[in-house]
């Protein structure tokens, strides 16, 4: 990680914005492993059926995006608000998400006038199922970022204006408390 950010931090985005193509491609080969896993990682908790294909799609349409209208979305990065990787990280679940609800990506739709097997969960695959009253809303608004949402600590913490402490002590007492609840010990 570490080397990634130095790699990172060694790029000039006003070269790049002006379309120098070393820069470009310093860009595209510092970034396009990241791109790809966010992508990745996204298609798949929200969708079974998307896979590496579908990820190295979404890959060139965020890079088509970065360029497009003379480097518009590039230009909107701002340096003092978030790190170049959290940025394209948003930028990269963004494409992702979008790319799920395009029509032709195999979104399922169905009639409101159709039955549906009463056995059949409707709620997104992948959502966390809490237990009412047993956690409280900040610990699972944490879990929810966590799980659902695919955010690690840092983000969320960032995101919540809190220590990243807080966030990992909020998660460890709401694992605990699901566990009591459960009836599970933590595993070894």
């Amino acid at each position: 990680m570490l080397q990634e950010r130095d790699r990172s931090s060694s790029i000039d985005i006003d070269r790049v914005t002006r379309g120098e193509k070393a820069a470009w491609d310093q860009f595209v080969d510092t970034h396009a492993g990241l791109l790809y896993s966010v992508a990745l990682r996204t298609l798949r908790m929200r969708s079974q059926s998307c896979g590496a294909e579908d990820a190295r799609d979404v890959v060139q349409d965020i890079f088509l995006r970065l360029v497009k209208d003379d480097f518009r979305l590039l230009r909107s990065y701002d340096r003092d608000r978030a790190s170049l990787g959290t940025w394209l990280t948003v930028v990269a679940r963004s494409a992702a998400i979008d790319f799920l609800r395009r029509p032709e990506n195999g979104r399922v739709t169905v009639e409101l006038d159709e039955e549906m097997p009463a056995e059949r969960d409707v709620r997104p695959a992948g959502l966390l199922d809490l237990p009412p009253g047993i956690l409280s809303e900040r610990q699972g608004q944490i879990l929810r970022m966590l799980f659902d949402e695919d955010m690690d600590v840092s983000e969320i913490a960032g995101a919540l204006r809190v220590q990243s402490q807080t966030v990992r002590s909020l998660k460890h007492q709401a694992l605990t408390r699901l566990r009591e609840y459960y009836g599970t010990s933590r595993p070894a």
